[in-house]
């Protein structure tokens, strides 16, 4: 099976990767179930790169059912050390516009329910996730988004919704006084599953949309995101094209041995089928 070192979620408008060569499709059942899609492991600019579709092709999972265990697992088994993710978002300041790109740098969670973590099967692991987004990998894609010309804010705050609904009037004021910069729905717990998996994770997010506080502005819809959306695809496949080539082999952030102290399960305890079940994760340490 093909190795890749670099992952590319695609989020919403985003279902392929322009400019891949000797391409191969591939399809991995994992402990976690099957991944959104096919991932497609390809050459850009002379390195391997594993590309998924969060949605699947044509968009036919909701962001509450994304399958998001089996896309990190998936994307791990391949050799993947680091993730862009793509993301469309609605804005909640005024000064981050339609069309304009967040690298968002925090996170607050209210989504309801998720399956956030790898460590239900008889091992308790406790990661830091204080600083949820690789800073490396992070200003390496902010470098290349100033490159490409793009009205680009490096760093903010991603609220994650449940969803699929968009946000009531009130929400959204609510979440203006907190602070948050965007909002969105799929980032987590993808982005909690790739520091458990020991992935850099960093995300390129396509601001859409007011959201819904903006009295001036139409209210948000499917229609107005994915017209807009289209636009920022474009500018998005340029950044990971010049994102890709600026990314160094060796990794010396944080994110590498997010797992090294993490363990809170004494070995005695921890059964074979556990092991095996998440040896992909957890062999060097245990």
């Amino acid at each position: 099976m093909s190795k890749a070192e670099i992952g590319v979620i695609g989020g919403s408008g985003l279902y392929n990767m322009e400019g891949l060569s000797e391409i191969e499709e591939i399809r991995i059942t994992t402990p976690f179930g099957e991944p959104s899609d096919a991932i497609i492991v390809g050459n850009l600019e002379g390195i391997r790169v594993a590309f998924l579709p969060r949605h699947g092709k044509g968009h036919r999972i909701n962001p509450s059912n994304l399958p998001v265990k089996a896309n990190i697992y998936a994307l791990k088994s391949l050799g993947v050390e680091r993730i862009i993710s793509v993301n469309a978002v609605g804005s909640l300041k005024e000064e981050i516009q339609p069309m304009d790109l967040v690298i968002p740098d925090q996170f607050i969670d209210r989504t309801k329910g998720r399956d956030n973590t790898f460590f239900t099967s008889g091992i308790v692991g406790h990661i830091s996730f204080a600083e949820p987004f690789c800073p490396v990998l992070s200003q390496i894609l902010f470098e290349a988004a100033t490159k490409a010309g793009a009205k680009v804010h490096k760093g903010g705050t991603y609220l994650v919704i449940e969803g699929p609904q968009f946000s009531t009037k009130a929400e959204s004021q609510l979440y203006r006084s907190w602070g948050a910069d965007v909002i969105g729905m799929t980032a987590l717990p993808e982005a909690k599953l790739a520091r458990e998996a020991e992935i850099c994770y960093a995300m390129l997010a396509i601001v859409t949309d007011y959201d819904c506080w903006r009295p001036s502005y139409e209210t948000v819809s499917a229609e107005m995101i994915l017209t807009d959306l289209q636009k920022g695809v474009d500018v998005a496949k340029e950044i990971l094209r010049l994102t890709i080539p600026r990314i160094t082999q060796k990794r010396e952030c944080a994110c590498v041995t997010a797992l090294k102290n993490a363990i809170a399960t004494s070995p005695e305890y921890i059964s074979d089928k556990a092991k095996e079940k998440l040896k992909l994760l957890l062999g060097k340490y245990l």
